[in-house]
């Protein structure tokens, strides 16, 4: 009995008192250090843009001079006057390489753009429709989702007679099927939230609870979508101009670039195809890690981790 007695016996204050000062100690700590990964978060998201904003800029103004030829350094191996090296027509490559990122970072940022918004507007039908057209939208994201991307994009590309805007349509058509799902999966759960039916008991119309409840819930979402969507469109646009089937031979896309030093590299111009492969795997898995920051950011549950 004495010892039961002691185990239900109340705590002391000074043991409380204790416990309580631990928990105040610990809740800050925890705070700042959430508050700190944020801020790390955040400036890697706005570096990488920056990054990229520079290389757009760069590329366009360094378009002129990429394509200056000069036979007095052709074939030059890469040195501290050309860090990239020339070709056998002596243009400069790293010339070359910074007009070629600028010019698909703007394909990818205009078709990955286009693509967000057509996942957005029909994930939204799709989840805030009837039964027949979320039948509908579904059944087109599995067809889209079962055909290669590459395939169909050669063959739109293709029939809009190639070209920058054949590239951009056929990126813009052929990527929006992953993120509708995303968004579909979002505004259904968002339908279901208590705040939209007390919208509806009220009188609101449809359209008025798409655009001030469920685009404002899913625009996180979508945002991030947008963001990884780069890497699939500059990746893709690069791979069908390599094919032949994307921007023409006179522009100085990355695919081009690359598609020509393949007749080169067996005579040792290694230079030709490295430094502008490494440019673009490199512009990629930067805009992945901004998307990726950017999604713990607006996820709370990582938030939390």
């Amino acid at each position: 009995m004495a010892e039961i007695a002691r185990t239900q016996a109340p705590v002391a204050p000074a043991a409380q008192a204790q416990v309580e000062q631990t928990t105040l100690f610990h809740e800050p700590r925890s705070l700042s250090r959430l508050t700190s990964n944020r801020k790390v978060l955040l400036v890697t998201v706005i570096g990488a843009l920056a990054v990229l904003a520079l290389i757009i800029v760069a590329g366009t103004l360094a378009t002129p001079a990429a394509q200056e030829t000069d036979f007095a350094r052709r074939d030059l191996a890469p040195s501290l006057a050309h860090p990239f090296g020339c070709d056998w027509l002596g243009r400069d490559m790293f010339l070359r390489t910074l007009a070629g990122l600028s010019l698909s970072i703007r394909i990818g940022l205009l078709a990955a753009a286009v693509s967000a918004l057509i996942s957005l507007v029909l994930g939204t039908i799709a989840a805030m429709g009837s039964r027949v057209v979320d039948g509908a939208v579904t059944w087109l994201i599995d067809l889209m989702m079962g055909v290669p991307h590459l395939v169909l994009l050669i063959l739109i590309s293709y029939a809009l007679g190639k070209g920058f805007w054949g590239v951009t349509v056929g990126i813009a058509l052929t990527h929006w099927a992953s993120l509708t799902r995303v968004v579909r999966a979002e505004v259904l759960q968002c339908r279901q939230s208590p705040y939209i039916a007390v919208a509806q008991k009220l009188g609101a119309s449809r359209l008025r609870i798409v655009a001030k409840h469920i685009v404002p819930f899913v625009f996180p979402q979508f945002l991030v979508g947008f963001i990884l969507l780069f890497p699939h469109a500059i990746l893709h646009e690069a791979a069908i101009t390599f094919l032949g089937f994307g921007l023409p031979p006179e522009l100085p896309a990355l695919g081009n670039i690359l598609s020509e030093s393949m007749t080169y590299l067996s005579t040792g111009m290694w230079w030709l195809a490295v430094f502008p492969g490494l440019s673009l795997i490199a512009t990629v898995l930067l805009f992945d890690l901004a998307g990726g920051a950017l999604r713990k950011i607006v996820d709370a549950r990582t938030n939390q981790e």
